[in-house]
């Protein structure tokens, strides 16, 4: 009910995008997940046809996104949201209906894109319309997006009982209900367009904003980190089990945090202030969470049955619920940063290339953590994935340390002068 009483206090905008968030992940994870299962099973594709899908995908996105920030300060971030949205519903609806190439690739290039464009536009917004309350709005968002990430899989799951069509069409539907509520219930105000200047002047302004890149660069942890809760997490109960079954409750565990904690804890911690050690302090919990998991890591085969199967698997689990309780220490109190470190008319420019350079810097980081799996699955050293997650979550919270000893973390109320760092 509190959290309820919260969500009622933001304007319509916010609410409507915290909704959004939930469809926009429940969307996504009930198709993206499938769908190297689809092109290889379904259609025949050969494994280097389907890295080549999926990377289109993922570029169109991820390289994109500082194209999408820039499109919200200079349309307006409304209108950049109801074209993203509508973009994935003809992406995934591609999907459906596409069995050949150079369709699936269009339905790559859509759906990425259209991510580039909502998702960098979303936070902006929320961050105009929140105010004073960013960092509360923000962790409700984390709460909506980790409900979705969760309904998602058991919806396509159970979807794919009849065909993956069904469940493209599925995922497509719910982008499509998505964009007509965007059209007739959010505001038109808020981020609105602005003129002056020219874009590549934008994007020369922020990139030559070095603490906040520095920032950005510092923030390869939490992104690396946060993606293990679907790589190696999952990976860690499976061994430790026997049971495919049991990657599923790495993720019960995240959302379950999330849900009933995340509100909370960034409450508390925002109440005593000290934002930049609130963010280094999660990103310590972050590298935390994989000690244990190192600790007892053994290639040691299948369980002696029920009871040490769920010994084995438990520091995994545990793993799992410190590591969601560090971002939700620090996830916040970061995306409610990224604004104050430019003016306002730059506020999707700023959220746009903060994601593509901790993006870039944490596949990097997702390479070496493949690197170290496969290694260490080899050498018997199943230890290292885990050690080197630890030793990413504490270079990440050294650096923020470092930062904030230097002065150079802004307030949120007012943006940082640009320093030599």
């Amino acid at each position: 009910m509190r959290t309820w009483h919260e969500i009622r206090r933001f304007p319509l905008a916010v609410q409507l995008l915290l909704v959004n968030q939930f469809g926009v992940n429940t969307g996504f994870y009930l198709l993206i997940p499938y769908l190297a299962t689809h092109l290889t099973e379904n259609l025949g594709m050969s494994a280097a046809v389907v890295g080549v899908v999926l990377g289109v995908r993922t570029l169109s996105q991820q390289g994109l996104f500082v194209v999408g920030g820039s499109a919200a300060d200079r349309l307006g971030a409304r209108g950049v949201i109801i074209a993203g949205c509508a973009l994935r519903t003809l992406g995934f609806g591609l999907f459906a209906w596409g069995d050949g190439l150079v369709v699936l690739l269009a339905a790559s290039v859509l759906s990425g894109f259209a991510g580039a464009l909502f998702n960098p536009a979303v936070r902006a917004y929320i961050a105009q319309e929140a105010d004073g309350r960013k960092a509360e709005a923000f962790a409700l968002f984390t709460m909506f997006a980790a409900a979705g990430a969760l309904v998602g899989p058991l919806l396509g799951s159970a979807l794919l009982l009849v065909d993956f069509r069904t469940s493209a069409l599925t995922a497509a539907g719910i982008f499509a209900v998505l964009t007509v509520a965007q059209v007739l219930v959010l505001p038109a105000r808020g981020m609105e367009p602005r003129g002056g200047g020219s874009v590549p002047a934008d994007w020369r302004e922020v990139l030559g904003n070095r603490p906040f890149l520095a920032f950005a660069l510092a923030m390869v942890g939490m992104f690396t980190l946060e993606s293990q809760l679907y790589l190696l997490l999952p990976d860690g109960a499976r061994q430790a089990t026997g049971w495919d079954g049991a990657a599923g409750l790495v993720l019960l565990v995240g959302t379950l945090a999330h849900l009933t904690l995340q509100l909370r804890v960034t409450r508390a911690l925002k109440e005593r202030g000290r934002r930049g050690l609130w963010i280094v302090t999660g990103l310590g919990l972050m590298a935390v969470a994989f000690v244990p998991p190192a600790l007892t890591a053994s290639g040691s085969g299948q369980p002696d049955g029920l009871v040490d199967g769920v010994l084995r698997v438990l520091p995994v689990l545990a793993g799992a619920l410190v590591l969601s309780l560090g971002v939700m220490v620090a996830q916040p109190f970061v995306m409610e940063l990224i604004p104050a470190y430019g003016r306002p008319g730059l506020t999707g420019t700023y959220f746009g290339v903060f994601y593509v350079v901790s993006g870039v810097a944490a596949a990097v980081g997702n390479t070496v953590v493949g690197w170290a799996m496969d290694t260490g699955g080899r050498a018997g050293t199943d230890w290292l994935p885990w050690v080197c997650c630890a030793l990413f979550g504490l270079v990440s919270a050294l650096g923020v340390a470092w930062l904030r000893r230097l002065g150079s973390l802004p307030s949120p109320s007012e943006p940082a002068v640009p320093a030599t760092v």
